[in-house]
């Protein structure tokens, strides 16, 4: 038996970060701000979609053109993340891109809700797909000892672009500047516009030496780690050995595993983990679009403020959901992953909680409503950005981008789906205790999912992705 012994994991572990990993960063990293854009920016229309003169639309199909944009994401995720796994991680995150860019564009022209409906699904099926495709190029280029500061903060930037599209919408849709008429269609314009001058960008991001290497092409794989070397030492000067984890591939594969396999890794070999990140990924999807997707209508039915005025009020949100990945994602790398994720689950439940209840009792107004969601997000966003590192790592290379797929759309389709239907309800009654009801239910699935992953998550924290959860084709793949 052919045994092949690997330093390339650790090769590209003991990287000082350099310019080459900022580009990889910027590069990749844009998927989150273009679904922030997308999401906030369809929110934030949805009003000057109903008029006559743009498309007529009715407030039941403007739901339904949003909860078809996740099903296409949550489609795209597992159509992609499989395809990942098969064929590379670089055809798939050009492809996505490609694909989302051709969804939002074609939107800018929709003439009726039927094609605007379709390109809603269309441009859902690429951002689904870019999670998968996306998170495990990352974590395979990244060095480990800052995989979760960097992997948080790149999922945190979903709110970059959720402050973009709010801001896109107040001044496309102002008179004095475009309009309502045709400034909604300029909005999806420059989404695409942005995606193809950053398709350029991503062109020149390799493909993961680590998936090449667990495929069988070795040569290829080292060809690609020694370019990267070459350009980050011209940057810092000779580079140390690398040390630590050496990997014996002894079954590389041309395939990805098969669907059988892939659960059995899952439900078997795997079983705590999968608990564990369900938990995490269901539970923080119905806190976030429990309150996003429901955020203007609270500030509208309870706070009488206008609708016009809804996206000033998104600011401070999304501040705090960028500030929360940033400061708080290097402490995932020191004090470890387990120990931040409990406690950013269970404080962004405690505070969810405490926020419901002067909720409820009228101790607030719109403005201290939105500081208090600023700083419950705050940990919240940290929160559920650690859910998506944690999918992304724990398991093996030949199906990381397939777990990723399935976590996320059992998470979307959980919560995506359950919370905005359930508090639309909970706020049509008009009743703040009803509305209480469910923020409660929202802490308490957080603070349990926290509490598990305590006691059962992965200490990946500063590991090698091969420590963690060893590839199929490694020698001696114990259970961990």
């Amino acid at each position: 038996m052919t045994v092949l012994r690997s330093d390339i994991p650790a090769r590209l572990d003991r990287l000082p970060w350099s310019r080459w990993h900022w580009r990889v960063v910027i590069a990749l990293g844009v998927a989150w701000v273009l679904d922030g854009l997308e999401v906030t920016l369809v929110g934030s229309i949805g009003a000057v979609l109903e008029r006559s003169d743009t498309l007529g639309l009715t407030a039941g199909e403007i739901g339904l053109s949003g909860s078809v944009y996740v099903a296409g994401a949550v489609i795209g995720a597992l159509l992609f993340g499989r395809l990942t796994d098969r064929l590379g991680r670089k055809k798939l995150f050009l492809v996505t891109l490609v694909v989302y860019t051709v969804g939002t564009l074609a939107t800018a022209f929709s003439p009726d809700f039927a094609f605007f409906a379709l390109c809603r699904f269309v441009t859902g099926l690429g951002i689904g797909g870019e999670y998968a495709a996306i998170n495990s190029a990352i974590d395979e280029l990244i060095p480990a000892r800052v995989r979760g500061r960097v992997n948080l903060a790149i999922n945190g930037s979903f709110w970059i672009g959720a402050g973009l599209g709010a801001g896109l919408s107040l001044v496309l849709l102002d008179p004095h500047v475009i309009g309502p008429v045709w400034g909604w269609r300029a909005g999806f314009a420059l989404g695409a516009v942005l995606a193809v001058a950053i398709l350029l960008v991503r062109r020149d991001v390799p493909e993961s030496p680590r998936w090449l290497i667990a495929h069988g092409r070795a040569d290829e794989a080292r060809r690609i780690v020694e370019q990267i070397e070459a350009e980050v030492s011209a940057q810092h000067g000779p580079l140390p050995a690398p040390q630590g984890h050496v990997v014996n591939y002894t079954d590389a594969r041309q395939t990805s595993p098969s669907m059988r396999e892939v659960a059995r890794v899952l439900f078997k070999r795997y079983r705590q983990r999968s608990v564990v990140a369900l938990a995490l990924m269901v539970s923080q999807a119905f806190f976030y679009n429990a309150i996003f997707f429901t955020y203007a209508l609270v500030l509208t039915r309870f706070y009488g403020v206008p609708e016009a005025s809804v996206a000033l009020y998104i600011f401070p949100f999304a501040l705090g959901n960028v500030l929360g990945p940033l400061l708080l994602g290097p402490l995932f790398d020191s004090l470890g992953r387990r120990k931040m994720i409990a406690l950013t689950y269970v404080l962004a439940g405690v505070g969810l909680a405490l926020t419901g209840w002067a909720f409820m009792m009228g101790w607030l107004d719109a403005r201290s409503q939105a500081l208090c969601w600023s700083a419950v997000f705050f940990l919240a966003s940290a929160a559920a950005s650690s859910a998506y590192l944690t999918v992304s790592e724990v398991f093996p290379l030949e199906m990381r981008a397939m777990a990723i797929a399935i976590f996320y759309a059992v998470g979307m389709g959980a919560g995506g789906f359950a919370a905005p239907l359930l508090f639309g309800l909970l706020i049509e009654t008009g009743s703040r205790g009803a509305v209480m009801v469910g923020y409660g239910i929202g802490a308490v699935l957080v603070i349990v999912a926290g509490l598990l992953a305590l006691r059962y998550a992965a200490d990946a924290e500063r590991k090698p992705l091969e420590e963690v959860a060893p590839p199929l084709a490694a020698e001696g793949d114990g259970e961990r």
